[in-house]
This record gives structure tokens, C-alpha cells and sequence, in this order.
């Protein structure tokens, strides 16, 4: 086994990102091409996962993600009597700068339409010397490069799994050699996996942000505002409504930032956009369905948070729980842009 950053020379940006801008004719290939896809495995790595759980292995304070070659792979599972056949229930995940492959398998789905049964998770993690680790609370330790990956990963697992027959004909789907796509043989309708907008949105209005926390966030948590996008709307129209209907404000203007794909609880594209309501306008009105709490918080405040490890900040005399997202979230880069802002704001004053 080895690991990605053998090939990354450690770094700590985002060279996979980067890597999807040089390759992306390479990546289209193999997804069009079940017979170069298959080649590609040849000298491909593999990500092993179990029930869409990652297989990881602890590094002092991080986990590092082991991967096997094709070679290595047909062993593991000769060893627990099934097929090399089934390593074509792999999905394509990316490629490095010298066309090596990436792919995700998990050996521990049990899919009705599956020929094949779930390999026993405690023998596995000894053979492997690794731990399957459910990834939402795994992300924190680990490295930004690792973490795209998985996400994408187990986003593309997930979607093969909840995706096993045609909509229309009631018939199985059967998956191309890259995982890219899905076709009914009956139907011959072709399903391509897909991401719900989200729309997630840092307040201001002028000097403060506003940061809301859901009752099934972490104890003290608290974000931007964040919503599904609605059939028929724009990005515009879904920040205006999701800020209304959560805390009953008008935004009178709005900036688009960034996005992300995340994968929890299924797989979204988080828009980021900034937005500014109306100095005099700025009466909260929290909507209890949908939030627990919503506040203002003063740049001091949210300095003195992104600087605190722990989950406390003093506010009107009362410690008040107070976290924010973690670094690896969108949110958390809302927030620092508003930071940032703000800072440069006051030098100009």
C-alpha cells in the first residue's frame, strides 16, 4: 500500500484541483471508454471503503489514506474468496499529472442487485492494517488533498447504490466502466450522478455578521445560513428567499464567492455568496422550523472565536457556547473573507 502524498511531495494546497484542470481530456476518456478505463486500472490505486466508511489508518494527530495497487487489490480478495471481477464496481475519482488512475471501491455495501456479499469488516481492517472510519468524523484529520477525494468518492458510491433500477422500467441499471454514468438496458434511458444546489449565505449589514446554528449542529456551533435551491430559481432568488424565511430579512445586496461540493448528509454543491441587508433593517426574526438561534456578531467577536480552540467567547457578561465551522467547510472561508474585509475596512478609515 501507499499513500497520495507519496506522489504530492506533501504539499498542502490543493493540488488535486489544480491536477482536474491539466486532465480533464484524460478523465473524459476514461469515462467514455469502458476498454481505456479498464486499462487505467492496470496501473491505477485503489480507495478501499466499507458501507461508504473510508479505509484509514492514524499518523500521531491525522489519518493518512492507504491505497493498493490492481495487483494488491486481487489479492485482498482471493484471500476472502470473491472474484477479481468485482474490482469493475470501482468508480473513477481522478488522476494524478501522470495519468495515474484513481478509484473507489466499497467492499461492504449490500445491494440487492449485487452478486457479491459484504466482506467482513473486522477481518478486513486486520489484513489491512486500517480502520474503516465513518468520514464526517474524519474530516478533521485530514489533509485537504485526502478529503476532496473521499468526498468524491463516497458522493459517487452512495449515488451507485441508491440507483440500482430504472426509474421508468423498474429494470436494473447497469454502471459503465468508470462509474460516470448509469444505463437501463430496457429503457435505455442514461442516469448521470448528480449534486443539490445549496445556497449558503454570511449576512452583513455593514459591521456585523449574522451566524445561525440548527438544533442538530455540534453543541455551540454557529454558521452562515445555508438552504436548498428551489426548482425554477436563480442563485439570487434562492439567497433572498433563504434569508427571509430563516431570519426575516431583506438583502439588498449580494456577492457571489465560492463553492464546494459536500458530501453530508448526501452530496451538494454549497454556492457561497456574501450578502448585505439594510443598515436600519436588521431586526431578527428567527424562523423556530427551521433554526434554533440566529445573532449578530461584532469582527471582535468572531476574530476572538477563529482564534479559540475551545467553544466558548464571553458576550454581554455571559459565556455563551460559540464555535464556528472548521477550516475544511465553505462557511468557515465566508467568514474569513468577511474578516478580511472588514480589516481593510478600518485601515482605510
Amino acid at each position: 500500500m501507499k499513500f497520495l502524498e507519496d506522489n504530492m511531495n506533501n504539499s498542502k494546497t490543493f493540488p488535486l484541483l489544480k491536477g482536474r484542470n491539466f486532465n480533464e481530456r484524460y478523465l473524459f476518456e476514461l469515462k467514455e471508454d469502458d476498454d481505456a478505463c479498464k486499462k487505467a486500472q492496470q496501473t491505477g490505486v485503489f480507495y478501499l471503503f466499507h458501507g461508504l466508511a473510508p479505509l484509514l489508518q492514524t499518523s500521531e494527530h491525522r489519518y493518512l489514506v492507504p491505497r493498493l495497487s490492481l495487483l494488491e487489490l486481487k489479492r485482498l480478495l482471493g484471500k476472502f474468496g470473491q472474484d477479481a471481477q468485482r474490482i469493475e464496481d470501482s468508480v473513477l475519482i481522478g488522476c494524478s499529472d501522470q495519468h495515474e488512475a484513481w478509484f473507489a471501491l466499497d467492499l461492504g455495501l449490500n445491494i440487492s442487485s449485487s452478486i457479491y456479499a459484504s466482506l467482513p469488516k473486522p477481518e478486513m481492517e486486520t489484513e489491512l492494517k486500517g480502520s474503516f472510519i465513518e468520514l464526517r468524523k474524519a474530516i478533521f484529520q485530514l489533509n485537504s488533498m485526502d478529503s476532496s477525494l473521499l468526498f468524491t468518492a463516497q458522493a459517487l458510491l452512495r449515488w451507485h447504490a441508491n440507483h440500482q433500477f430504472c426509474s421508468r422500467s423498474g429494470q436494473p441499471t447497469k454502471k459503465n466502466m468508470a462509474g460516470s454514468k448509469r444505463v437501463c438496458p430496457s429503457s435505455k434511458i442514461i442516469y448521470y450522478p448528480q449534486m443539490a444546489p445549496v445556497v449558503i449565505t454570511l449576512v452583513s449589514d455593514g459591521v456585523r455578521c449574522l451566524l445561525a446554528r440548527q438544533s442538530s449542529f455540534p453543541k455551540g456551533l454557529y454558521s452562515a445560513l445555508a438552504g436548498f435551491c428551489d426548482i425554477g430559481e436563480s442563485v439570487e432568488e434562492a439567497v433572498r428567499r433563504e434569508v427571509a424565511e430563516e431570519v426575516g430579512l431583506e438583502v439588498e445586496r449580494l456577492e457571489y464567492s465560492a463553492s464546494q461540493h459536500w458530501p453530508f448528509p448526501n452530496s451538494s454543491l454549497m454556492i457561497a455568496c456574501h450578502a448585505t441587508v439594510k443598515p436600519g433593517q436588521t431586526e431578527i426574526q428567527v424562523n423556530l422550523r427551521e433554526l434554533e438561534a440566529a445573532a449578530w456578531f461584532s469582527h471582535d467577536e468572531v476574530a476572538t472565536a477563529l482564534r479559540r480552540k475551545g467553544p466558548y467567547i464571553q458576550q454581554e457578561n455571559e459565556t455563551l457556547p460559540f464555535s464556528l465551522p472548521p477550516r475544511l467547510a465553505i462557511a468557515h472561508q465566508l467568514i474569513k473573507e468577511w474578516m478580511e474585509r472588514h480589516a481593510c475596512s478600518s485601515r482605510l478609515a
